[in-house]
């Protein structure tokens, strides 16, 4: 099933196992199903999931709420998880989604048109408000790789660090309040960045690591 156009008999069988009469290339469309009392079906085929077979089939939606995706069923790891993702897009959508095995010709619809689309996420969002709201100023450029992205927490880092260099080795809840940071002394514990040292319990100063860490991120103020 190399090609495209060996898609069209297995979805065109299960079309018609649903009482529907399958035409292929009507109009703009690859595959339409039609049957008395029901709206008309629109299938759209493709190898692969692409912007323009999302594209197509969203113009399919203004003919009928009825429009699937067909495409040849991924294999491996890596297209597996895109499958996962291209699913919930068309559930986003509302549009239909069917695979079909190269090997057999074995079809499986993943979901049908107008499926709700999934709830939001509140948890996550929340998340995203918080680190939002941590961040100080402005310090990563929109659409930047995550490799050197300056976060909340490493800003709250930097900040304990830089107060370390001036005052040396403090108590963490002195740390707290003298840099804003709530979490200054879990952070100091945690060391996620190896710039502090424990001198004693509760007690906390800045590494070697650390002094590089300032140097290399230019301090809180610049991130």
């Amino acid at each position: 099933m190399g090609r495209e156009r060996d898609l069209y008999p297995p979805v065109k069988r299960l079309l018609e196992a649903q009482g529907y009469v399958v035409k292929g290339e009507v109009g703009a469309a690859d595959v339409v199903g039609v049957k008395d009392g029901a709206p008309p079906v629109i299938v759209e085929l493709k190898r692969a999931v692409t912007l323009g077979l999302i594209h197509q089939a969203v113009a399919r939606l203004a003919l009928t709420d009825h429009v699937y995706i067909a495409v040849a069923r991924p294999t491996g790891p890596r297209a597996r998880r895109g499958l996962k993702d291209n699913l919930a897009l068309c559930r986003r959508l509302g549009l239909g989604f069917i695979t079909v095995r190269e090997r057999d010709g074995v079809v499986e619809v993943l979901c049908d048109p107008g499926t709700p689309a999934p709830r939001r996420n509140t948890r996550g969002a929340k998340q995203l408000l918080r680190a939002f709201a941590r961040l100080r100023g402005d310090p990563n450029e929109g659409g930047a790789t995550r490799h050197g992205l300056v976060t909340g927490y490493r800003q709250d880092a930097l900040a304990c660090a830089a107060y370390l260099a001036g005052a040396g080795a403090e108590k963490g809840a002195l740390v707290a309040r003298a840099t804003g940071v709530p979490e200054a002394t879990r952070i100091m514990r945690d060391n996620h960045y190896g710039w502090f040292e424990k001198v004693e319990t509760g007690i906390y100063a800045l590494s070697a690591e650390g002094r590089k860490g300032l140097k290399d991120w230019g301090g809180p103020e610049d991130g």
